[in-house]
């Protein structure tokens, strides 16, 4: 009876080790250390940033621009009455390369900077040449016009493949994406823009706003929404602070 409890004990051992060599091969393990859970896929591939995995009640506040010379001005404004130091700003090259002098104050207001690449197109839709040319571009103007080399993109339209998330990796960014769309672009009213956002916000996210003239009340939703994250006791940081040291949260890419 004994040694028979001993073969299956044996028996059981091996299909442990079976199985856990099979996790591993999976590129899936789960470490129950102080609620810590670690994916490691084998091959995970090129992806986007949407949030942080995190505790900590911080967010990123973001806006693209893209066009316009009427509503930049207005969202700075609110952000320095309210004295919010940190932000990121996501700069189409060809806009920023019009607008010297905003560009100029963002970056003295000490905002971060990312390309929002240089023709507003569908970089999906590219071939691989093209996609390169298209963020070089962006790179070298914005460069130019800051003085340092952006290192975050947010592609137009949120659009992009794998290919594109490739380049991208290739030529130094890390793709940038959103969890909490504020709708500003919808123009649905003030309400309905801080209504969208404080009901979606959550630790770790990137909130994603406009600074462009085709949203007219960006800037009016803008000082309830910093008022009413700050009192529920919200830090505002750059993307780059956010997702520095952190688990992000990605969406993989066919």
């Amino acid at each position: 009876m004994n040694y028979f409890l001993v073969l299956s004990g044996k028996r059981l051992k091996r299909a442990l080790m079976i199985l856990i060599a099979f996790l591993f091969a999976a590129g899936i393990f789960y470490a129950e250390n102080e609620n810590i859970q670690v994916f490691m896929p084998l091959d995970p591939g090129p992806s986007a940033i949407y949030s942080v995995d995190t505790n900590k009640k911080q967010v990123a506040l973001t806006f693209d621009i893209s066009w316009g010379e009427e509503r930049t001005g207005p969202i700075l404004d609110v952000l320095e009455q309210k004295g919010l130091k940190k932000a990121t700003f996501f700069l189409s090259s060809p806009w920023a390369e019009s607008h010297p002098d905003l560009v100029k104050r963002i970056v003295d207001m000490g905002y971060e900077i990312g390309s929002h690449g240089h023709r507003h197109d569908n970089y999906s839709e590219y071939n691989d040449q093209q996609i390169r040319t298209q963020i070089g571009k962006a790179d070298a103007i914005l460069t130019k016009l800051t003085g340092k080399k952006p290192k975050l993109i947010r592609f137009p339209n949120g659009d992009f493949d794998k290919r594109v998330l490739q380049i991208a990796g290739q030529m130094g960014y890390t793709t940038i994406q959103w969890d909490t769309d504020s709708f500003d672009w919808m123009n649905p009213g003030k309400e309905k823009i801080v209504k969208r956002v404080l009901s979606k916000v959550h630790p770790g996210d990137i909130i994603l706003m406009h600074a462009s003239d085709s949203c007219r009340q960006t800037h009016e939703a803008l000082p309830e929404i910093i008022d009413s994250l700050r009192k529920q006791g919200y830090q505002f940081v750059t993307v780059s602070e956010l997702i520095s040291g952190s688990r992000v949260d990605t969406k993989s890419v066919d």
